[in-house]
């Protein structure tokens, strides 16, 4: 076996909500790696984005993996033209309410055929992620809107989009990806109570501990105490769990180093990538 790159400093993962509250907060999960092991160290929830634009303005080094895209589908921008840069492009898609953004949408949706009504990146196929221009189930449209210009403002390097600080990294995360390749079709997750059944309970215990046994394609074994694996398989929402997937995505995105950190070197500029796609 070949030894595992080290990864030095602080690992993230974010499990995003574009409104959150008590109920439905932001939850990151902090931790380390080394010898191809990923350490939970905490995880820690944010109720509103005022909290989250303070946590990313600690002054302190990480690479993190955040669950929302950082970029819009090329055909979608070109088609309502807006800027094709991609800077401009979230200057301008920033200073619209989600409410514009619907509509925008919705009407390009409404003009195109049944079966292909939203435009993807090219990164949603091999991720097997929804389209960045989905504003329901799940509104990852206003995920982005929420959560890349604070992003920008905090001043963090975004590999292959902008650059920024070099102490701090983030790369776009997608938890769904990981979880899928260890449970299939299999559901672990739902914010329903009446859904928190035993067999998804039953799958959040699979998950952790295909994680735990290294049984992704990424190499990487999470490291857990028991209070640790309690708490995730108990967090019926699934989303502690989510954020310690984007973990360890972030630790593999941070084995790769920089300045790709695991992105393609030929990514669209304009659309961006999901690390480990």
């Amino acid at each position: 076996m070949s030894a595992q790159p080290a990864i030095s400093g602080l690992l993230i993962g974010c499990d995003f909500s574009c409104s959150p509250t008590r109920r439905k907060s932001i939850v990151i999960a902090q931790g380390t790696a080394a010898n191809g092991r990923v350490l939970l160290s905490s995880l820690e929830r944010l109720d509103s984005l005022d909290s989250f634009e303070k946590w990313l303005a600690q002054d302190r080094e990480w690479v993190g993996a955040f669950d929302f895209p950082f970029g819009l589908p090329r055909e979608l921008v070109v088609d309502l033209g807006w800027p094709v840069q991609w800077i401009e492009l979230i200057h301008h898609y920033a200073g619209l309410s989600r409410l514009d953004i619907r509509n925008c949408f919705a009407a390009f949706c409404n003009a195109r055929p049944t079966g292909k009504k939203f435009a993807h990146r090219h990164t949603d196929r091999p991720a097997g992620s929804s389209p960045s221009m989905k504003w329901v189930n799940p509104p990852v449209a206003f995920m982005l809107h929420a959560g890349v210009p604070r992003l920008l403002s905090a001043g963090v390097n975004l590999p292959g989009l902008h650059p920024g600080n070099c102490s701090r990294i983030a790369l776009e995360g997608y938890p769904g990806m990981l979880a899928r390749e260890i449970l299939g079709s299999r559901s672990y997750k739902s914010d329903n109570k009446a859904k928190h059944t035993p067999d998804r309970l039953i799958a959040r215990k699979d998950l952790i501990m295909a994680l735990e046994h290294g049984q992704t394609r990424l190499s990487l074994r999470l490291k857990l105490s028991h209070a640790q694996r309690d708490a995730l398989a108990d967090d019926a929402s699934g989303d502690s769990l989510d954020a310690v997937l984007c973990l360890v995505q972030a630790a593999w995105g941070a084995q790769q180093g920089a300045p790709w950190y695991g992105l393609p070197i030929d990514l669209d500029v304009l659309e961006g990538w999901i690390v480990t796609a």
